[in-house]
């Protein structure tokens, strides 16, 4: 017999929210005094307004309630889950899959509240990842800041549509329509040009090779519409990209307490700033959240689901769906990591050639993951790149000819190997 990680021991006094946008469903449940060994249960109805919730947090205060559950109800969890944690609760958020309720059994909010009391009371959840409030404002941000360059691309690639439709191909010619002679060259457009020899004659520094091109790419047939909609989609541009450098600023602002570990993690191959600046506001900067490499990895998502039946492998394997903000980041620096001359860079190709670009980006994005987990863990430790001959400098030259002696011999036939001269 083995020692079992569970405990079985109830929770004396636990309250379990069921909560909607307008009004919230409490119960609670403690020890009853007359009777030992049985539960009293309390239900309280309240509205989500901030005077009756603080009505809430005293009357579970009055109860000696020790812990708080609520599930993730989209984003109206954020309102109680921070007015009961200023008020000296330590509520935990718990995953709506954990807490589905059972199949032919009623199901009103009242019920739901019971059953999480229930569930919750038995020690039967996982308490959700909530960073603690600098590390929440922080993500306000690099989450908007990721929102706003997302808008600002689709709002390039409106402008590069229209421009076809206007058999303007200046994004044939010129690899950054948005550069410095792409914008002049717009902006003229906009003032009324027309002619393609004036308009291929505003490029600048190496662009000036190619304006022949030019010339052709602009041969066309803008019109007074075509200016209207790509006047106003530039102001769309330089707006967002105006929003996009205060936001910028703004993370500068609250990160300084933690530059010197975005520096850290600015050392790993094909992360950078802005993405250290992310991973740093996705996952914060205490590991104790996370016992070992394995437990991040699983929580972001970046690691190969587990269904079982019957001694079979069910399903394909799939990661899952994760936070698509640390994702992105992860998967840039993945395919950025892939283009080097480092460890990364070679475990990319190899797997890419394997197993496909995909597979690649999510084994390279967990290995970054895995870094991320050490530096955060130990103040002292220091990114060091393997170089990218380490795997092969690792691998037996003769492995591969033991494994083929072995499935040889699975065959039946009888092998001897010869040692070289």
């Amino acid at each position: 017999m083995q020692d079992a990680d569970d405990n079985e021991e109830i929770i004396e006094r636990v309250a379990a929210i069921d909560i909607g946008k307008v009004e919230l469903v409490a119960c609670v449940r403690v020890p009853d005094p007359d009777r030992p060994g049985r539960r009293q249960q309390e239900i309280i109805h309240s509205s989500t307004l901030t005077p009756r919730l603080l009505g809430l947090a005293d009357r579970l205060y009055e109860l000696g309630v020790t812990r708080v559950v609520m599930e993730a109800t989209s984003d109206y969890w954020k309102p109680v889950f921070y007015l009961l944690e200023a008020q000296g609760f330590d509520p935990w958020l718990v995953n709506a899959r954990d807490v589905k309720h059972l199949p032919g059994r009623p199901k009103t909010d009242r019920l739901d509240a019971v059953w999480l009391a229930k569930v919750a009371e038995r020690q039967m959840l996982r308490a959700g990842f909530v960073p603690p409030p600098p590390i929440r404002l922080l993500r306000d941000l690099t989450r908007y800041r990721a929102n706003l360059v997302a808008a600002r691309t689709a709002e390039k690639n409106r402008v590069e549509k229209l421009l076809e439709d206007a058999q303007i191909k200046l994004s044939s010619v010129a690899s950054d329509i948005f550069g410095v002679s792409g914008r002049e060259m717009l902006a003229a457009l906009l003032a009324g040009e027309r002619q393609p020899a004036v308009l291929a004659q505003l490029a600048r520094t190496r662009m000036r090779a190619k304006i022949p091109l030019l010339e052709e790419a602009f041969t066309g047939r803008f019109t007074d519409h075509h200016a209207f909609l790509l006047r106003t989609m530039l102001a769309r541009i330089d707006e967002t990209s105006a929003d996009v450098a205060a936001l910028e600023a703004r993370i500068e602002q609250l990160i300084a307490p933690f530059a010197t570990v975005v520096t850290r993690l600015d050392e790993i191959t094909g992360l950078g700033a802005t993405g250290a600046q992310t991973i740093v506001a996705e996952i914060g900067l205490d590991m104790s959240r996370f016992p070992t490499p394995a437990h991040l990895c699983s929580w972001a998502r970046f690691a190969p689901g587990v269904k079982e039946s019957a001694g079979k492998t069910k399903g394909r394997a799939t990661t899952g769906r994760g936070i698509r903000y640390l994702a992105q980041v992860l998967g840039e620096a993945a395919v950025a990591a892939g283009r080097t001359n480092t460890f990364l860079g070679d475990r990319y190709r190899r797997l890419a050639r394997r197993r496909g670009a995909a597979r690649a980006v999510v084994a390279v994005g967990r290995s970054i993951l895995v870094t991320i987990w050490h530096l955060l863990s130990n103040p002292d430790a220091r990114y060091r790149d393997l170089g990218a001959d380490y795997t092969r400098q690792r691998i037996d030259p003769q492995r591969r000819t033991r494994n083929h002696v072995r499935q040889l011999e699975a065959l039946g036939y009888s092998v001897t190997i010869t040692p070289a001269a």
